[in-house]
């Protein structure tokens, strides 16, 4: 058993993150349940919400006890003191009762590649369709595996979704996207997914996932901040600009490299929190929902 405080297993995996796109949450009893692959096998959690949740965990496939224990705990970021991060986001009214509202959301952090994956699929697409690109991607090409009498895929490679022909991955789904998919999977396969970004400074790395064909600027951020645990990324998509432009200038246009430099400013070195809480609540709220 793993204990943890301010963890929301729910919040935390519906919430527009990697295992949103690729994870099983459902319930058990009293539980919350979470399902999801890992690079040699699979993990399923078990957690009662409370000010300090109780996380029971299942796993099959060539890892073990230990493993499985340490997946769980980097990949919810549970050494990290979550009270110090609400304390120097909460900076305001709005974010106030985000943190309220979403209390014990923590951001994810997951394989970079895995993380690459979802979020270039995501471009121009909403939840329910990313979820059935990278279901259809992971059936055609991921790694079959029987879990419990179930059979369940892995998230295809990099080395295999290389090598795919672009209308092989258009029968997934993924319309203009295929030939980002493509490239991404061969600059993340050449370069053994970039482990230098772990270290890198930060703008540095950001230009570095820029430079590959089809990551833009809030896709680099999306990977640094859901796959290597940079919490400086600052994500923008329609939604965080119209809730920043409505909260916090009057619903006045800004560029994005304006809010950027808001959010560095505002809520610093932890502001990718500050964007998950804003992004979530304010769609929640309704805030930036688009005409």
């Amino acid at each position: 058993m793993i204990r943890a405080r301010e963890l929301d297993i729910k919040l935390s995996a519906e919430s527009g993150q990697p295992l949103t796109f690729f994870g099983e949450f459902g319930r058990d009893g009293s539980r919350d349940t979470l399902s999801y692959p890992v690079e040699d096998g699979y993990i399923r959690i078990y957690a009662e919400s409370a000010p300090d949740t109780k996380i029971e965990y299942d796993f099959w496939g060539s890892i073990s006890s230990k493993e499985a224990r340490k997946d769980i705990y980097d990949r919810f970021s549970l050494g990290l003191d979550m009270k110090s991060v609400y304390a120097s986001i909460n900076t305001d009214e709005f974010m106030d009762n985000a943190i309220k509202a979403l209390r014990g959301m923590r951001i994810t952090r997951n394989q970079p590649w895995e993380t690459a994956l979802c979020f270039t699929v995501s471009q121009f697409n909403n939840i329910k369709r990313i979820r059935g690109i990278i279901s259809r991607l992971s059936e055609r090409f991921g790694e079959l595996r029987d879990v419990e009498g179930r059979r369940m895929y892995g998230v295809p490679s990099p080395d295999v979704l290389s090598d795919v022909p672009l209308r092989e991955l258009r029968r997934c789904g993924t319309g203009f996207r295929d030939r980002y998919i493509r490239s991404v999977a061969r600059a993340f396969a050449l370069n053994d997914s970039f482990p230098e970004l772990y270290r890198m400074p930060y703008d540095e790395a950001k230009s570095s996932l820029c430079a590959i064909d089809g990551i833009g600027d809030k896709v680099a951020d999306c990977i640094l901040l859901f796959g290597y645990g940079r919490v400086e990324a600052f994500p923008i998509d329609l939604w965080v600009k119209r809730v920043v432009e409505r909260i916090y200038f009057g619903g006045r246009k800004q560029r994005i490299r304006m809010i950027h430099s808001f959010a560095e400013d505002r809520w610093g070195a932890v502001r990718g929190y500050a964007q998950q809480y804003v992004f979530w609540h304010g769609r929640k709220m309704g805030i930036g929902k688009l005409d």
